[in-house]
C-alpha cells in the first residue's frame, strides 16, 4: 500500500467511498442523512486537488486503486490573543474502503497526514470528530447506536 496526494483519476473512486459513509450514515439515522448523494460532487473534488491549503491524500493499493482518503485542511490557528499564529491541519474526513477494513490502513493514513504535516510546518494536527472514527460504525456505536434497532429504541 502506498499513500500519496489525490489527483483526478481518484475522484470517481472517492465519490464511491463518500457513498460507502453515507450509505452507513443513512441507514442508522434515515432522518438526518440522505441516501444516494454525496457530500462532495465531481467539481468541487476537481478544485480541491488544485488547493494546496486543502490536501487530500489516498492510500492505494498495489494497483494504484483508492482503497481510503483523508480530506484535510491547513490553517493558522492562534493559541490566544496575545500568541503568534501557527499553522495547522485539520483532518475533516477519513474513511476506508469497508471491503479493505481490519488492516490498519485508516492508521497509516493518519500516520502519513501526520509527517507531512510536520514536513508542511504544521504545530499540530487535528482530527475531526467524525472523522476519527474511520467509520461511522464506530462513530454511532460511540454515542450508544449499534445499529439501527437500537437507534429506533433511542428515539423511542
Amino acid at each position: 500500500m502506498t499513500i500519496r496526494r489525490a489527483n483526478e483519476k481518484d475522484i470517481p473512486r472517492i465519490i464511491d467511498l463518500l457513498g460507502q459513509v453515507l450509505e452507513i450514515h443513512a441507514e442508522i439515522r434515515p432522518d438526518i442523512f440522505i441516501p444516494g448523494t454525496t457530500k462532495y460532487t465531481d467539481a468541487e473534488l476537481l478544485e480541491m486537488l488544485k488547493d494546496d491549503l486543502k490536501p487530500i491524500y489516498v492510500a492505494v493499493d498495489e494497483n494504484d486503486f483508492c482503497v481510503g482518503y483523508a480530506f484535510c485542511q491547513i490553517q493558522e490557528q492562534p493559541f490566544s490573543n496575545n500568541m503568534v499564529q501557527f499553522k495547522s491541519l485539520f483532518i475533516d474526513d477519513l474513511c476506508v474502503d469497508k471491503n479493505t477494513r481490519g488492516r490498519h490502513i485508516g492508521e497509516k493514513l493518519f500516520e502519513h497526514v501526520k509527517s507531512e504535516a510536520k514536513r508542511l510546518g504544521c504545530y499540530e494536527v487535528t482530527l475531526n470528530v467524525w472523522a476519527g472514527n474511520t467509520s461511522a460504525e464506530k462513530f454511532y456505536e460511540k454515542m450508544g447506536l449499534k445499529t439501527k434497532e437500537r437507534q429506533l429504541e433511542y428515539i423511542l
